[in-house]
């Protein structure tokens, strides 16, 4: 046995005994059961030097690409200065942050709060909502996924997630995403915040249809509700904006960001908020907390994340080159209609679905072996998506291109698929 496959074994085992079991071997299926070594750009190498076109970009979290120089340097610069945070002084790296983040945010989101993940931005953003509006209940969307804490699960919509940990937050109610009639029935006195994705990542790349956004506000401003938008997998230049609401100059009163935050370096998620209801804290400055959040590591590498997006002008390449990419994926469906139902999404941001479930572990697990790294969506099986960096080139869009199309080839061989003829398609 090799020394590579004894190390493969060796981790697969300490994952078995002391990790997650069924994760290890999910991993494994899908063709990605080998061991992690080093990253660089759109790049993840594994411990054998093997190569791999990383086209999901940890779920929206690499959009400037792995182990980004400056990024790296700024954390390094910072780590040899002061690490972490004596929490009695006052900040000025996080001070800083806060003050970039207003400079970009849309409407009039001033302040932020910064906290470690986009599950704790939306544990805050709720209870901030809560002692704002001095309301208790919440609506979200069907398919929406905000987080796996318990105030996280109670508004997001897949029932599988929420069901093993019931009873959840009380007064929380679901409604189809893009339903504005069925919204408005439902938001009451009693509702201190409408919680939304501009785009439904989990739930399979589902954009918010023409108008509802804005129907959405204005619904929350007549009810006396907050808008809370969740942009954890959204901001940042994902869509071709730097936020998603800005695409229907939409104006929330909270919005939670992360994972491109910490520019692929460091974990960091953030609340940005009004001054109307930052006035919640106004004599209770330690209401809410965390020790770990805002540290100057993670503040380091968020501005550093910041001025990349705009000196590069990322967000508009995200546009262009997700433009092109989703028309070619639109290509593939039209060849492949008895696989590929339809390909949507915006910017990089974008999912493939297929017609049933049962292709897309084959096809996730063929890309793999073509060294191209892929994903589902979570609440979404039937849904590939593809979020690459927003630095990925267009020869490697075409990488990605050609390691789908072979992987839907072999799909149908293995499910013994007719082949599908120009003309039938």
């Amino acid at each position: 046995m090799s020394t590579g496959k004894q190390a493969v074994h060796e981790i697969a085992r300490l994952y078995r005994d002391h990790v997650n079991p069924d994760l290890a071997r999910v991993i494994r299926i899908t063709g990605l059961g080998t061991l992690e070594d080093q990253a660089e750009g759109v790049r993840v190498w594994d411990h054998e030097g093997v190569e791999y076109l990383d086209m999901a970009g940890g779920y929206g979290m690499f959009s400037l690409g792995h182990r980004h120089p400056e990024v790296v340097q700024a954390v390094a610069d910072q780590l040899h200065r002061m690490p972490m945070s004596a929490k009695v002084f006052l900040s000025p790296v996080m001070a800083r942050l806060a003050a970039a983040l207003a400079e970009i945010a849309p409407g009039d989101l001033q302040y932020a709060f910064f906290c470690n993940s986009g599950t704790e931005a939306v544990e805050g953003a709720l209870k901030l909502a809560r002692l704002a509006t001095g309301r208790t209940n919440f609506v979200a969307t069907h398919g929406a996924f905000h987080g796996k804490s318990t105030g996280g699960l109670a508004v997001s919509g897949r029932p599988g997630y929420r069901e093993p940990f019931q009873p959840l937050m009380p007064g929380v109610e679901h409604v189809p995403f893009g339903d504005l009639e069925a919204l408005e029935q439902v938001v009451g006195p009693e509702t201190a915040g409408v919680i939304l994705e501009p785009i439904q990542g989990e739930g399979g790349i589902h954009l918010a249809p023409d108008g509802y956004l804005q129907g959405v506000r204005e619904i929350c401003t007549s009810k006396g509700a907050l808008m809370v938008a969740d942009e954890v997998q959204t901001g940042l230049g994902r869509t071709g904006r730097m936020f998603a609401v800005q695409h229907w100059e939409v104006e929330p009163d909270l919005l939670v960001l992360a994972k491109a935050l910490g520019g692929g370096v460091m974990p960091i998620g953030a609340i940005l908020g009004t001054p109307e209801v930052w006035k919640a804290f106004r004599g209770r400055p330690l209401i809410h907390t965390s020790t770990f959040g805002g540290s100057p590591l993670a503040c380091a590498a968020g501005l550093a994340t910041l001025q990349v997006l705009s000196r590069d002008r990322l967000p508009e390449r995200a546009a262009a080159e997700g433009a092109w990419f989703l028309g070619r994926l639109r290509e593939v469906v039209a060849r492949n209609p008895d696989i590929c139902a339809e390909a949507r999404g915006l910017g990089l941001m974008l999912g493939l679905e297929l017609t049933e479930e049962r292709f897309g572990g084959s096809i996730i697990s063929e890309m793999a072996h073509r060294r191209v790294i892929a994903v589902y969506t979570l609440n979404q099986p039937r849904v590939i998506r593809f979020e690459p960096p927003l630095t990925v080139s267009r020869q490697d869009l075409e990488l990605a291109l050609e390691a789908l199309e072979a992987s839907i080839l072999r799909t149908r061989e293995v499910f013994s698929l007719s082949t599908i003829s120009p003309q039938e398609a």
